[in-house]
């Protein structure tokens, strides 16, 4: 039963025959503010453990304090994954996660550690537990012809595009999805289908790992409050110098990274005459815009039966460890 001699390469049908047990991977999401890093590092200090980022934005190095990525020091004390990976230049998809990830974790198993994947990217985990997206890979002329008739027709226009040619699938996004409506169009004149035709991952399928999931949370009222203080935290560390620096480095070259919470409210505000109303509504709409993606989240793991919720403002520190590890050790 030994998981760490290259059993963990083996196709199913054979690990089943070998009575092999599957290793065991904890994964703990939840939405900004929570405390998932705090939580992740403790466990780390009781049990040897490394740790897999599944944001979307840290992977780029210079995306720091918008990214609320893992202090020097923290990343000191246990080895990370998926942080600091890439220039801001270059491009990262679902598909390019699901497979760097897989590769983070087969190595942290080898070397007989747990890996504890940590975010609150649902459509990242989701690919993860369940496999990446089956859709064509990107074309990049295609992919620039739609981001040009972004910038000349704005969102909306190819929202309403989308509407059209696929209305099933566009119901299930929202014109603040900008990444997803011209991936979703990017697909349709690759395949000349509807993006949902395209069959989905199958989640009956018996994965290699054996996944201990956990969504933390709170109630919203509470969760939104801690997340406007985040946001002034942010700001006060210095996120729109951040983010300025980002700009002079070719930032908003990178589509999907200048369109990430934070950074576009942030983008718009350094072009505009930047007075004090310019400021409070950066400030209001970097607010907004995070709580409309922690309503997301929510709505997102709400889909999956799988994961065991949490509530942090109910719970100590401590007791949610507990919980965490005595499912890892008592699970088969």
């Amino acid at each position: 039963n030994d998981i760490f001699n290259g059993s963990i390469y083996l196709p199913l049908k054979e690990r089943q025959k070998k009575n092999i047990k599957k290793p065991k991977v904890i994964v703990i999401a939840g939405p900004t503010a929570l405390g998932k890093t705090d939580i992740s590092l403790e466990i780390a200090s009781i049990v040897p453990s490394e740790i897999v980022s599944a944001d979307s934005m840290q992977v780029y190095r210079n995306m720091n304090i918008g990214t609320a990525k893992a202090s020097k020091d923290e990343m000191g004390q246990v080895k990370h994954h998926m942080i600091d990976i890439l220039d801001i230049s270059m491009s990262f998809n679902v598909s390019d996660f699901y497979r760097e990830a897989n590769r983070a974790i087969r190595e942290i198993l080898l070397r007989k550690n747990i890996p504890i994947v940590v975010g609150g990217s649902g459509f990242y985990i989701n690919a993860l537990l369940y496999g990446p997206p089956l859709g064509p890979p990107s074309n990049i002329e295609i992919r620039k012809n739609l981001e040009k008739k972004l910038e000349i027709f704005g969102i909306e226009t190819l929202y309403e595009k989308l509407q059209q040619l696929d209305p099933e699938y566009a119901k299930t996004i929202t014109e603040y999805d900008k990444h997803k409506v011209i991936r979703a169009l990017e697909i349709i004149t690759i395949t000349k289908k509807k993006v949902s035709d395209i069959p989905k991952p199958n989640k009956n399928l018996d994965s290699v790992y054996n996944f201990r999931l956990w969504f933390l949370y709170m109630p919203r009222e509470i969760l939104y409050k801690r997340i406007e203080q985040r946001c002034d935290e942010m700001i006060e560390k210095g996120f729109l110098e951040e983010v300025e620096k980002l700009k002079e480095m070719g930032f908003e070259n990178n589509h999907s990274a200048s369109q990430a919470i934070g950074y576009r409210q942030a983008l718009e505000f350094l072009k505009s005459e930047r007075k004090d109303s310019d400021k409070l509504k950066f400030i209001c709409d970097f607010k907004q815009a995070s709580k409309r993606y922690v309503k997301r989240q929510f709505t997102w793991f709400k889909k999956d039966p799988n994961f065991r919720w949490l509530d942090v403002s109910e719970l100590s520190k401590d007791k949610i460890i507990e919980y965490i590890l005595q499912d890892y050790e008592q699970s088969f």
